[in-house]
């Protein structure tokens, strides 16, 4: 053994002795930095609990909103904030897909796409719609009760399962899974939208002439940011001159210096949208004013953190995830939420 590895060895043996919460004879690692180490999982949970109730504190707090209605705000491409999550166009939006108002990002996503294209003029009936990575999501139920023809598209199943999606409940491996039917009825489903298997890194020529298209936290799991931010531009192509592209992903918000790239999930900062932005202008396509505020408010302010709900054994699982709440979240030592962007392509 040489002596890098014989040091490398050595390491993890010391490594392993800190962390580890038992001896070989089973007593409690009474190590002074294992016994720090041993009280993360505990913080993070109490951490994670009392965000959580936060969260639920401050929807119950919120006032009824009676005759909800659908108005223009103006929407800029942006973060996602508590403000929005409180706001009537936003609870608008969540009343129209049938979810209760829970302070997580997810349900921004969807009202921020919907409210994109109300404020475009094309939810209207005739209208057709192209959605990328779509996964589970409810919004090519809603579009098609609305009469719009939408045509959902994920990876091939063999290529999500190598990716880990299928496993996950992430992925569109049949139309029956787009389909909810609080939304609409399965005849209006089955007659407005299609599934078609699309590597969002190679879009075919064939997709083409739809009067929107969106994609919901899938750009980032393209292999690279430079991989997002040709997606970003590669799927104006599938759109008819003046058609809408609203795409969401992650925003590394807090570190301008590092970020993650060129992994499974990377993440985007503020200058990777204001070059994509750029770019797209210099185009003549049009991009909807650029917003990086993240919010001031308490939830704007909580970072969750691991464990995650998927990581937790089925038990525990069934007692969070009914409470799962945030807004902002630690990716890998990164605070991120997510960002939206809105384009116009040039007419």
């Amino acid at each position: 053994m040489s002596t890098n590895d014989k040091t490398t060895s050595d390491f993890h043996e010391i490594t392993r002795l800190i962390a580890t919460l038992t001896n070989d004879h089973s007593h409690p690692n009474l190590n002074a930095i294992a016994r720090k180490l041993h009280n993360i999982d505990a913080m993070a949970l109490n951490l994670k609990y009392f965000g959580y109730e936060l969260a639920a504190a401050l929807v119950k707090a919120l006032p009824p909103i009676e005759n909800a209605h659908v108005q223009i705000i103006g929407l800029r491409s942006k973060p996602a904030t508590q403000a929005d999550m409180e706001s009537l166009w936003l609870r608008y939006w969540l009343s129209e897909l049938k979810l209760p108002l829970v302070f997580h990002r997810k349900l921004w996503e969807y009202a921020f796409v919907l409210q994109a294209l109300y404020e475009s003029d094309l939810l209207q009936a005739g209208m057709h719609g192209l959605g990328f990575g779509c996964g589970r999501e409810p919004l090519p139920s809603y579009l098609a009760s609305r009469g719009i023809k939408v045509t959902v598209t994920d990876l091939a199943p063999e290529q999500s399962s190598e990716l880990g999606w299928v496993n996950s409940n992430q992925h569109t491996e049949t139309l029956d899974v787009a389909f909810h039917s609080h939304l609409v009825d399965r005849h209006v489903f089955e007659d407005h939208a299609v599934l078609r298997y699309v590597d969002m890194n190679d879009i075919p020529h064939d997709l083409s002439g739809f009067d929107f298209c969106w994609s919901i936290c899938a750009l980032e799991h393209l292999g690279s940011i430079s991989c997002g931010l040709d997606f970003i531009e590669n799927s104006l192509r599938a759109l008819r001159p003046g058609g809408v592209a609203i795409h969401t992903t992650e925003f590394n918000f807090m570190n301008d210096t590092e970020t993650i790239d060129n992994w499974q999930t990377v993440l985007f900062q503020r200058r990777h949208f204001l070059e994509i932005a750029e770019r797209l202008r210099a185009a003549g396509h049009h991009v909807a004013e650029l917003d990086f505020s993240v919010g001031d408010k308490p939830l704007d302010k909580f970072i969750d953190i691991p464990p995650w709900v998927h990581d937790m054994k089925p038990d525990m699982a069934a007692n969070w995830e009914p409470n799962v709440a945030h807004l902002k979240l630690n990716i890998d030592g990164f605070a991120s939420t997510c960002f939206g962007l809105v384009i116009r392509k040039n007419g």
